[in-house]
């Protein structure tokens, strides 16, 4: 199996978050060939939504998600504040022309332990967005995230889960791959599998480091940890994803430290030979 071209891939800003301004991480994603573009949403609001969509267009660039909407549990029950600002996303993913609304839906309420009340305010917060995202034309995708996360960011932790809401949802939403939080669940194959075309919104590349310093910003660059790239690569292409492979990699002691054309040169030649 090649590996993959510049051209399919995609700049998560995360990836240089504290070098680059959106404005820059457009120009630098362009200039080192990537097909597409990523922006977390606090970057798209220095630049502002319609001056970054015309800057993402004109550089002939896709944009392949936008990150992120979600944490619906971070007020207690759906608070009109929070479904208010994932209406928002909402409307700025379609405005940049998204591939999919990227959802970290959020963990425990505030002060409890109660998990299923949670699973029960992040479906139904879903399904209000969603609402909202079919009349604009926009995907809606969780992204499961690793059980570490589970108390404080997302308590939807595997694709089988995510999944099963999507079938309880309908049309219109699906999940993100990242393999940083799923690469380690024994059902995946089946879950890709099931997920199918449709619902294979997003994948997302980084690497697991042995041993990782820090839980949330210590990814690794593809090749430098222990996940089968490759083979999760071939396994969401023949289960029909055809998209832009993504690279979100967060690393304060690391890559962050680095000259963010570095970082972009390495992840463009990582492409290639690790993934």
């Amino acid at each position: 199996m090649s590996g993959l071209d510049a051209h399919q891939l995609s700049l998560n800003t995360a990836t240089v978050r504290p070098q680059w301004t959106l404005a820059q991480c457009i120009d630098g994603a362009a200039r080192h060939g990537f097909g597409g573009i990523s922006p977390w949403r606090d970057k798209l609001h220095e630049m502002g939504t319609d001056p970054a969509a015309k800057a993402i267009r004109d550089a002939g660039l896709r944009v392949s998600g936008l990150c992120r909407g979600g944490m619906f549990t971070a007020d207690g029950p759906l608070s009109t504040e929070v479904m208010d600002d994932n209406r928002r996303a909402v409307d700025e993913a379609a405005t940049i022309g998204a591939d999919c609304l990227v959802m970290v839906v959020g963990g425990l309420q505030p002060a409890s332990r109660d998990l299923p009340a949670a699973w029960e305010t992040v479906e139904e917060g879903l399904a209000r967005t969603l609402d909202h995202a079919r009349g604009a034309g926009v995907k809606v995708a969780i992204e499961p995230l690793h059980p570490m996360y589970a108390a404080d960011r997302a308590c939807v932790n595997t694709m089988g889960h995510a999944l099963d809401i999507c079938d309880r949802l309908g049309e219109g939403i699906g999940v993100a791959v990242d393999v940083y939080h799923v690469w380690w669940d024994p059902n995946l194959s089946r879950q890709i599998e099931r997920a199918g075309r449709d619902r294979l919104m997003a994948f997302h590349l980084c690497d697991w480091l042995v041993p990782t310093r820090d839980l949330l910003t210590d990814r690794g660059m593809m090749g430098d940890g222990v996940i089968d790239l490759p083979g999760l690569r071939r396994q969401v292409e023949a289960h029909g994803f055809d998209g832009l492979n993504e690279v979100e990699i967060f690393s304060a002691e690391n890559w962050w430290k680095r000259d963010a054309d570095e970082v972009l040169a390495t992840v463009v030649e990582r492409g290639r030979t690790a993934c």
